[in-house]
């Protein structure tokens, strides 16, 4: 017998931790190979984790809703060997692959090169027991601090304070510390009264609550928004909307039009598909448009892989598919991949203005607002025109206000241009 360890795999970019929903499997059962081991939530997707081997389920790691970085084991599969004298050597070797990284990252920890990470759950952990993780030795890899080795120090209860003389790490402490005091901070008491109700946080729920942290702490936010006469779009869809329906069994949206003319002002100025890389930018060559799409307790962004190259018929398609992907819990992590600007239609709650946070590491998110009449004046004389607001969250490490305002003045343009002649919807 061999055992081979399940680990958290990355379902998804900038993806650094996941959340065990459900575990399909118990102690004891049999697997195969790609059996289906875990339903496990991020940020970005509900994915199921397939087994990598075929054998035994010896134990889980972890519990349901509980999470874990990415690398962190989540169960051990004890795997049936031939007992020929070749192979109980590949056994050997692997048994002993499992055990040696844990004796060289240790030896490693204590080498002042080594830099301090720490991943989202070892860091909750820390803060929930007010550790001082610049005095734990790490056993992961390259040293790094996991979190059973927070567990192992909760359960013995000598836990490091920052007012402790270290005696558990042997890593330079200046190289440590800086990491330390940027990450961590207090936990937050809020009293409770009679009748109050106390709401679990859901796996799903704290992802969104990192990833929409991370974002607003590393990004500088700014904003803009245009006021856009819609009219022409909303006069062409619903003279549209019933046979197109008929013929093609989906809807016609709004929305589709909007993602299709901000795909295209993309292709003019790709300064706005671009991320931010430390030393540099990074300007990506295809348009994918990333949508949020809500459910009763989370949102997920899936996105339209090369929108600038669909029509607006290929986009509402694209948007009913995902949409229904999201509400039927199909959605897979490849879904929600390689996104590059975000388009999120906050006009289906009514919202008429509102500042998104940018779907990071991405440099831009626009907010297509309700569709609503209003006065206006055209030509010195008073009229009613179907009105929308576009408003703009951009990176400003990235994006200066000129050119998002040349963006959105194309934007604008498109819209209202659309009409029967010029605008083809297939």
């Amino acid at each position: 017998m061999a055992m081979e360890l399940m680990k958290m795999p990355q379902l998804g970019e900038s993806v650094t931790e996941g959340t065990i929903s459900k575990w399909l499997v118990k102690p004891g059962d049999h697997v195969t190979k790609y059996d289906p081991l875990a339903e496990v939530m991020t940020d970005k997707v509900n994915a199921e984790v397939p087994s990598s081997f075929t054998g035994i389920i010896k134990e889980l790691k972890a519990d349901e809703n509980q999470t874990l970085a990415v690398g962190e084991v989540i169960c051990s599969i004890e795997v049936e060997t031939a007992k020929t004298d070749n192979e109980n050597a590949v056994q050997v070797s692997n048994e002993e692959k499992v055990d040696a990284p844990v004796i060289r990252d240790v030896q490693q920890a204590a080498e002042p090169s080594r830099k301090a990470r720490y991943s989202p759950a070892v860091l909750k952990l820390s803060q929930e027991h007010g550790i001082d993780l610049s005095k734990v030795k790490g056993t992961g890899n390259e040293g790094r601090i996991t979190r059973k080795d927070l567990l192992k120090l909760v359960e013995s209860g000598n836990l490091p304070k920052a007012d402790e003389p270290s005696a558990i790490s042997d890593a330079a402490p200046e190289e440590i510390a800086p990491q330390v005091n940027r990450q961590t901070s207090p936990v937050t008491n809020v009293p409770t009264a009679a009748g109050d109700k106390e709401i679990p946080v859901t796996g799903i729920r704290k992802a969104i609550a990192s990833n929409m942290l991370k974002s607003k702490h590393e990004i500088p936010h700014a904003w803009t928004m245009v006021e856009v006469d819609a009219s022409n779009m909303v006069k062409l869809r619903d003279n549209l909307k019933s046979d197109f329906k008929q013929k093609e069994g989906y809807n016609l949206t709004y929305f589709a039009f909007f993602v299709k003319a901000v795909a295209q002002a993309l292709t003019e100025f790709p300064e706005l598909n671009s991320m931010w890389a430390g030393e540099k930018i990074v300007q990506k060559k295809e348009i994918n448009i990333s949508i949020a799409v809500a459910t009763e307790d989370a949102l997920f962004v899936p996105v339209i892989k090369n929108a600038d190259e669909k029509s607006i018929k290929g986009i509402a398609r694209e948007i009913q598919e995902l949409a229904s992907k999201v509400k039927s819990g199909k959605l897979k992590a490849e879904d929600m991949q390689g996104g590059t600007f975000t388009v999120n239609n906050t006009g289906s709650f009514g919202s008429v203005q509102s500042m998104g946070i940018i779907n990071y590491p991405q440099a831009a998110i626009l907010q297509v607002e309700t569709i609503v009449k209003r006065p206006v004046v055209i030509n010195d004389m008073i009229a009613v025109r179907d009105m929308v607001n576009l408003c703009l969250s951009l990176d400003h490490r990235v994006l200066d206000g000129l050119v998002c305002g040349r963006f959105l003045a194309r934007v604008k343009e498109i819209i209202e241009k659309i009409s029967k002649d010029n605008t083809p919807i297939y």
